[in-house]
């Protein structure tokens, strides 16, 4: 993947996402700060142009301060490895940063405070092309731009145009890895999806296809 980037506004738009990561770090918005061990901001490439959404940290990331670290994590890495993608190249964040009890699914109020960070977050890198993994980071991401999900399995694999402030988004909703870990239906799913991003990533595909074959063109 090519960067849009010069190096200069690299090292600005890290030192200003930090300043970001901090403010997450201190944040008290919603009663997840009382049981969190870390926080959870995000991590990799935001030059890459190219963001990965999740829902919320587990007990792995909560420990580490780090996202997609766990079992989970470990899947994806290998998904974007497999795939030609290195995991450093791209940015991973989740829709709530802090971990909720028992990794029970985030709350409405819960995305809502944290929402202001992730849209921070995304004006920042003005990302070409978002992957949502799993129900809670896609509804989030599809609803803020007008879209409704009902259920992830109704919109995973789909391509959503979309005119954000800084230009031509995609979005482009999956799985979540941790619903794939023991269901082997389920992560072929997510393996053809992985394959269909790194289609795209990697200028292939053929033309006259409605889909994200056609994006980076």
């Amino acid at each position: 993947m090519q960067s849009s980037y010069s190096t200069n506004e690299c090292t600005r738009l890290h030192e200003e996402l930090e300043k970001i990561a901090e403010e997450i770090r201190a944040c008290r918005r919603c009663p997840l700060h009382a049981s969190r061990t870390n926080a959870v901001p995000g991590e990799g490439n935001p030059c890459s142009r190219v963001v990965f959404i999740g829902e919320a940290p587990g007990s792995n990331e909560d420990q580490q301060g780090r996202p997609f670290v766990g079992a989970a994590g470990q899947l994806l890495t290998s998904l974007l490895t497999s795939n030609g993608i290195p995991r450093e190249n791209v940015f991973i964040t989740n829709v709530v940063k802090c971990r909720p009890p028992g990794n029970r699914d985030p709350h409405d109020e819960e995305i809502q405070a944290c929402l202001p960070f992730l849209l921070r977050q995304l004006k920042l890198i003005r990302p070409s092309l978002i992957v949502t993994l799993g129900r809670h980071s896609t509804r989030t991401v599809l609803g803020y731009y007008g879209h409704s999900a009902d259920s992830i399995m109704a919109v995973r694999g789909r391509v959503y145009r979309i005119e954000a402030e800084w230009g031509e988004l995609v979005v482009f909703p999956t799985l979540h890895p941790a619903a794939a870990l023991y269901n082997p239906r389920l992560r072929t799913i997510l393996e053809d999806d992985f394959k269909h991003i790194a289609t795209v990533l990697q200028g292939k595909g053929s033309k006259g296809q409605s889909t994200l074959d056609e994006f980076f063109r």
